[in-house]
């Protein structure tokens, strides 16, 4: 099974531009593991409270969710060349504001609102990616590889990119951490123009369209009832991991699990999109789900941080392979506003998990967090169960 995983590998890594795209990918999304986890500690330095700093950082993070289908859909019509370009002006410009806060000293309301204009123009490369890879690939196996390394990316940005803040801070400031991720946004957009992944970029002005684009499609509804359930769930897991440790009077090693977690998580994507299976995208979505499911059901009875940390991994292997099946799922004609959509409840989802599982962890145990957290799994792979393959 290894050689035949490798194999596939090798051979799809040997098509024209793949290599270049995937670490074009990697750099572009750093801003994603980056941007909130320093701009909410340079914010705490500066302002002395975690209120104000998780104020705007939530507003960054609510701007982005809400305006994400309006750049999508902006794309799928005119292309994305323009959308990038004001991106590329407005979001760094817009985060200078917050970066130099020390010295211009704006009240909360304008760094609210500068984070809001920096969310509203986040560069869309994420969703552009996914929407390009679909272009690269005729092939159903090859995007299948495509969508799981893609889901693999989305982890190691946000495994290396708050390891990297975190060094920086540690040897620095807040503020040189927040200026490290200013520039992984300003550099995203013209690494991504010069890469060779928009000539893969295919836009058909004629196609037919609704008023409420990929909203129309009744089975993307269940695609995004599903992602954000699953979502939701890891955003629990994201409260659970550090409720665990503190409890274990190990709070430093809620970065552990966490980084374990998505370690399996990485590895579940490359042994998904390495493997040839011929059950429907639909089937592998509902029993990914099912399984991770049962992983965390068993992080219930878990009493040591070394159990804790091998289910943390055994669950993980099923993240990737969860997100990148139900990526897969969108269609042709909405895909980049349909990923954008799709970005939207996956943020929501995540935020709704944090906010829930802290509320749960003030009142009950990590324990609880765990349980609750695989019953919503289990949710969204009866959700999942709902989708019908293509025929």
């Amino acid at each position: 099974m290894l050689e035949q995983l490798a194999a596939r590998y090798r051979t799809f890594l040997r098509q024209p531009d793949v290599v270049v795209m995937l670490a074009t990918a990697l750099l572009t999304r750093m801003p994603l593991g980056t941007v909130g986890f320093s701009m909410l500690m340079h914010l705490r330095d500066i302002s002395g409270s975690f209120a104000t700093a998780g104020a705007t950082g939530g507003t960054y993070l609510a701007s982005s969710a809400v305006f994400a289908p309006v750049l999508g859909r902006i794309v799928d019509r005119h292309g994305p060349r323009w959308p990038l370009v004001s991106c590329a002006i407005v979001c760094p410009l817009a985060l200078l504001v917050i970066l130099f806060a020390r010295n211009l000293q704006p009240s909360a309301w304008q760094l609210a609102l500068a984070a809001a204009i920096a969310g509203a123009f986040a560069p869309p490369i994420t969703v552009l990616m996914r929407t390009i890879w679909r272009h690269r690939f005729a092939d159903e196996g090859d995007r299948r590889t495509a969508f799981a390394l893609d889901a693999v990316l989305v982890e190691l940005a946000f495994t290396l990119g708050p390891a990297l803040i975190g060094v920086v801070i540690a040897y620095a400031s807040p503020t040189a951490a927040f200026a490290v991720a200013w520039t992984f946004v300003t550099i995203a957009v013209p690494v991504f123009a010069v890469s060779p992944a928009l000539r893969y970029w295919r836009h058909d002005p004629d196609v037919e369209r609704h008023l409420l684009g990929p909203l129309t499609e009744p089975k993307l509804w269940l695609i995004y009832a599903v992602t954000a359930l699953l979502t939701f769930s890891l955003g629990m897991l994201e409260v659970g991991y550090p409720g665990f440790a503190t409890a274990a009077h190990a709070p430093a090693l809620a970065g552990m699990l966490l980084a374990v977690n998505s370690a399996g998580s990485a590895i579940g994507g490359v042994a998904f999109g390495g493997l040839h299976v011929t059950v429907p995208i639909e089937r592998q979505l509902r029993g990914t789900l099912l399984l991770l499911a049962v992983g965390l059901a068993l992080h219930v009875p878990a009493t040591t941080l070394a159990v804790l940390a091998a289910l943390a991994f055994a669950a993980g292997l099923f993240i990737a392979p969860s997100l990148a099946a139900a990526t897969t799922l969108a269609p042709m004609r909405y895909a980049t506003e349909a990923f954008t959509w799709s970005a939207t409840f996956l943020i929501a989802g995540v935020g709704g998990g944090i906010a829930f599982a802290g509320e749960l962890l003030e009142r009950t145990s990590a324990s609880a967090v765990f349980g609750i957290a695989a019953c919503i799994a289990l949710l969204a792979a009866f959700a999942a169960s709902a989708l019908k393959p293509h025929r």
